[in-house]
């Protein structure tokens, strides 16, 4: 990254819905609500799944992982969006900006990846019931959780940098809640057409690998429900892949919306709301998805409470 006294920027304003002065109040009061609820409901799944020795196997295991990402990619938007929405004008700096696209990139890269891992634990057990614990032993699920958390990484580090080492030498107002790559770039004075064919690509590679295996996973767990001689069979391996299912649609649904449209295509208003549904959206709605639709979480959950309970009477 170059130095900041090469750049005419040294920090960034965040416009965040600054066009709409008198519904910030009542959305700073939203978005609040709504990041207490996240980090409440991930906390509750990861002490859960903790605390329950049955609940250590991959496929909730893998939820763990997923509820910590949730976690962290709250805290790297939330707070500095709370912050937009309650003052006129919020600064950020040029290394406050750059952590925050690095942490965006990384923690969404990883829950991509992870959602494919958790489809072909899902593959696995479903139509390799004998065999599943050799196909998902310990060390093939620390590789699979190892690999989601490294490629986010990669991402996350090759992205942010090169971004950042193009020269901002015009406004420094980014039309936006956050530091997301696109309307950063917006900010950018220098040829950015090397950068958009690699950050094109990079993002079909990022969507389409996983989704690709969640795709081919399911098609190969429909056929082998398919089969299935007895209808509770059937449904207990849908009733499994449910809560995975609805979790996927909600995060590449949400996402595609804000990297994959063209860029004429909408208003920066529009952008900045569509931002928000995978941002406020998925982490908010996966606890009560995973929670909701399946048995032994619903369990664990009861369990973690009458300890609670049990705690409070001592």
């Amino acid at each position: 990254m170059r130095k900041q006294n090469e750049s005419s920027v040294v920090e960034f304003i965040l416009l965040g819905f600054s066009n709409f002065p008198d519904l910030q109040e009542q959305m700073f009061g939203a978005f609040l609500v709504i990041y207490l609820m996240t980090l409440v409901g991930n906390t509750i799944i990861m002490a859960a799944i903790l605390l329950d020795q049955c609940l250590h196997v991959p496929m909730y295991l893998f939820l763990q992982n997923l509820s910590m990402v949730e976690v962290a990619f709250s805290a790297t938007i939330m707070p500095e969006m709370l912050v937009v929405l309650s003052t006129k004008k919020t600064t950020i700096s040029f290394a406050g900006c750059f952590a925050q696209m690095y942490f965006i990139l990384l923690f969404g890269g990883t829950e991509c990846f992870l959602l494919g891992a958790m489809a072909y634990d899902r593959y696995a057990a479903i139509c390799h019931p004998l065999t599943y614990p050799v196909i998902m032993d310990r060390r093939v699920f620390v590789k699979l959780v190892m690999f989601s958390w490294v490629s986010g990484i990669m991402v996350a580090t090759v992205q942010t940098t090169w971004v950042f080492s193009f020269p901002f030498c015009g406004s420094n107002e980014i039309n936006h809640l956050f530091c997301e790559t696109p309307p950063v770039l917006e900010l950018v004075c220098a040829d950015i057409f090397l950068f958009e064919i690699y950050a094109f690509t990079g993002t079909i590679l990022i969507v389409m690998v996983p989704f690709l295996l969640i795709l081919l996973s399911y098609i190969r767990i429909l056929f082998a429900v398919l089969k299935m001689p007895s209808n509770t069979g059937r449904q207990k391996a849908f009733s499994t892949c449910a809560s995975h299912l609805t979790s996927v649609t909600l995060f590449y649904g949400t996402a595609s919306m804000t990297y994959l449209q063209p860029k004429s295509k909408y208003s920066p208003d529009i952008k900045k709301v569509m931002s928000l549904a995978y941002s406020l959206l998925t982490p908010l709605l996966n606890p009560l998805i995973y929670s909701l639709r399946n048995n032994e979480m619903k369990r664990a959950l009861m369990k973690l409470w009458q300890r609670k309970v049990a705690l409070h009477t001592v």
